[in-house]
């Protein structure tokens, strides 16, 4: 055989072992592919853990009732800003009827045809007059009232200098003068309709009339 021929046959012999191997070398590379497109697509999810579905569950429970908490709270203040007017109103109205009875003054009487004020009238307005030193600004209104006896502008005079008598008298003790007014009604009022000396003497008084102060 000669050199040249010898030479053929091992280009031959190496190209068909080169074939081979690069024949063997895509076909493990398309395997591998396959393989690898079966894992990603085929490969089923792993389950959720029943411990973290759990734990999700309590959480939005507990958001829920937070949630829940602060809707009542809001409720609730709602509900006594809604009832403190109400209370504070209540409290206010009870205290001023017992700031006007405090002030409350009882009548006080007079002798037939006089004006005078008798030791039992000063000892009733000594008393009457603490309060209004204590509760300044309310006002005072004294009504005189006479009997029946005598002419009606007679008792109208007589009934005026009954309340100045009194309103003097407060005044002297301490009580403003402008938070007192006077107003005489004569004969024109009884307090009773009877007509023995009980009943005239009931009717020659003066009356107290407190009303709060102008705001």
């Amino acid at each position: 055989m000669t050199k040249r021929r010898q030479l053929w046959i091992g280009l031959i012999v190496m190209l068909a072992f080169l074939s081979a191997a690069c024949f063997a070398g895509c076909t493990k590379r398309g395997s591998l592919k396959n393989e690898t497109m079966v894992t990603r697509e085929q490969k089923p999810m792993a389950p959720a853990s029943a411990t973290a579905v759990t734990d999700d569950k309590e959480t939005r429970e507990g958001t829920l009732r937070e949630q829940e908490l602060r809707e009542q709270a809001l409720r609730d203040q709602a509900a006594a800003r809604g009832k403190a007017p109400e209370s504070a109103k209540r409290d206010a109205g009870e205290k001023e009827v017992a700031i006007l009875q405090e002030l409350q003054i009882p009548d006080i009487h007079f002798n037939f045809d006089e004006y005078t004020l008798t030791p039992e009238n000063q000892a009733i307005l000594k008393a009457g007059a603490r309060a209004y030193r204590k509760y300044p600004k309310y006002q005072l209104l004294i009504e005189g009232h006479c009997d029946e006896r005598g002419t009606v502008e007679y008792n109208l005079a007589l009934g005026q200098k009954r309340a100045d008598e009194a309103a003097k008298y407060l005044i002297d003790l301490g009580i403003a003068k402008e938070w007192i007014k006077t107003i005489s009604y004569g004969k024109e009022r009884p307090l009773d309709p009877g007509h023995d000396e009980p009943a005239l003497a009931r009717n020659r008084r003066d009356h107290f009339v407190v009303s709060p102060p102008v705001k």
